[in-house]
């Protein structure tokens, strides 16, 4: 797909149906291997595919691909509602279609987290942390508002600003308020699935080249944005 070169509409149309197909597949292989999180399904996909379209796309430019990529409907998508899209019906949280058309902004302040954290001299496992705690601090999470409720969530968003002030996970002071955010919702199984597979997505941003070759944009690139 990646060295395709979409000159019309049709063309367009028919690599949107392709990328769908893709996705329910695996959405179907991952719910046959004892299920998944459809919302980091979705990430992750989109942005897969973002970069695959687009080899020579800055890591920052990927999100804004997969927010036009997720702004094509699918028309042979299941129309079951899911968790995440009762609770933004119900919420108004953005869920992770939300996030996708919106050029994925949790994903975005994550890599810039993970820097910090590696700068300062953290552990990969801290810096992963602070970025998680990061997205959880603002985000909507429509897991732990089908699982907790909104009072619950804004105390997990509370909790998690708590830590980032304190320094983050590399600190004690950020450590012992982990500690402290993660021993209530553990308690109760609740879980920020939703922070958690935009941090994945964000891993994956992050993974990618932060430079690429600026000289010149081959035809694909060019002619990929714009049929998008």
């Amino acid at each position: 797909m990646a060295e395709g070169r979409p000159a019309d509409g049709g063309v367009a149309g028919s690599r949107w149906a392709e990328l769908g197909a893709i996705g329910r597949c695996t959405e179907h292989s991952v719910a046959l291997a004892g299920g998944g999180h459809r919302g980091a399904l979705w990430t992750l996909g989109l942005l897969v595919a973002a970069a695959a379209l687009d080899p020579r796309a800055r890591a920052g430019e990927v999100t804004a691909l997969a927010g036009r990529i997720a702004a094509h409907s699918d028309r042979k998508a299941p129309r079951r509602p899911s968790r995440g899209s009762s609770m933004s019906a119900k919420y108004g949280a953005a869920g992770a279609r939300g996030e996708g058309r919106a050029g994925f902004p949790h994903v975005r302040r994550a890599p810039a987290a993970l820097a910090a954290a590696r700068s300062a001299g953290a552990t990969e496992r801290q810096a992963r942390l602070d970025a998680l705690l990061t997205v959880m601090s603002t985000l909507q999470d429509t897991e732990l508002l089908h699982t907790a409720g909104p009072r619950w969530l804004r105390q997990v968003q509370a909790g998690a600003r708590g830590v980032l002030e304190a320094g983050g996970s590399v600190t004690p002071a950020g450590a012992a308020a982990l500690t402290a955010l993660d021993a209530d919702p553990h308690a109760r199984g609740w879980s920020p699935r939703g922070s958690a597979g935009l941090l994945a997505g964000a891993l994956f941003v992050d993974s990618l080249p932060a430079t690429a070759a600026t000289a010149t944009t081959d035809a694909t690139a060019t002619t990929t944005r714009a049929a998008l």
